[in-house]
């Protein structure tokens, strides 16, 4: 496939979606949206796939909507471009298999949400992040408010999006709302070792139990959940590949 805005390779079982727009600092358009649907529509059918990481090209992961582009837009063209928007974040947010980010650099706006609607984020320590709406008379996107919330507690979130001020990535760690903070060098080694150790697990586990993870984020009573629960683990117990890891489980702990 041939892409203007990303850049998208698999090596199975990790495929690896880049923003690629360096020049504007990975500036987000309608049309790497597009890409990233189109680059995930692929990795859903690729059954060697097990983990999707992205991350950006260049000094930043992304500073957010493109505003040259917004500037332009009517009204009537800006909801348009807000609601295509949220559907591809909520199509990450529930995307079936396991996602990555990886933050090289700047992480801001549309491309700090588009980090935190990815199941585990890995930031480099001097990554500046943050949502600076405030600051532009905007509002966040994404999903933003209810995993901010979630993330981090109402207390963290209110403070950072009215503030409109940058935390780097150490900070991030520290307040949980990225898993690890490494040094740049190391965070795609980091990142794909993270990847592969999640590859080696049962994908369909992974997607159930993300499934129950996602119900549980969205507010299902206890009662809901324990039924979800036994269902899945009724599902995961009767598949294929129950008896090759139970193998390969009784494999390990003898050696």
């Amino acid at each position: 496939m041939n892409f203007k805005c990303i850049l998208f390779e698999k090596e199975a079982p990790i495929a690896f979606i880049k923003l690629n727009r360096p020049q504007v600092l990975n500036a987000m358009n309608k049309i790497m949206w597009l890409e990233i649907q189109t680059a995930m529509v692929d990795v859903i059918a690729d059954d060697t796939i097990r983990v999707l990481v992205f991350t950006g090209e260049g000094r930043a992961f992304s500073t957010g909507a493109d505003l040259k582009e917004s500037k332009t837009r009517t009204p009537e063209a800006y909801r348009d471009y807000l609601e295509y928007l949220q559907s591809v974040s909520l199509e990450i947010i529930r995307f079936e298999k396991p996602t990555i980010a990886a933050v090289n650099g700047y992480a801001l706006g549309s491309g700090y949400e588009l980090a935190l609607a990815c199941d585990i984020r890995i930031a480099a320590e001097d990554a500046p992040i943050g949502s600076p709406e405030a600051r532009v008379s905007s509002s966040a996107t994404g999903g933003a408010f209810r995993l901010l919330h979630d993330l981090i507690g109402p207390a963290k979130a209110r403070e950072l999006l009215f503030t409109a001020e940058n935390i780097d990535g150490r900070t991030a760690e520290k307040i949980g709302l990225v898993n690890k903070a490494v040094p740049k060098d190391r965070l795609m080694d980091v990142a794909c070792a993270m990847a592969a150790k999640i590859a080696e697990n049962s994908a369909f586990s992974i997607k159930v139990l993300k499934q129950g993870l996602n119900m549980a984020a969205n507010g299902k009573d206890m009662e809901a959940l324990m039924n979800f629960e036994v269902e899945a683990c009724l599902a995961c117990v009767s598949s294929k590949e129950r008896l090759s890891a139970l193998s390969n489980f009784e494999s390990r702990k003898k050696s």
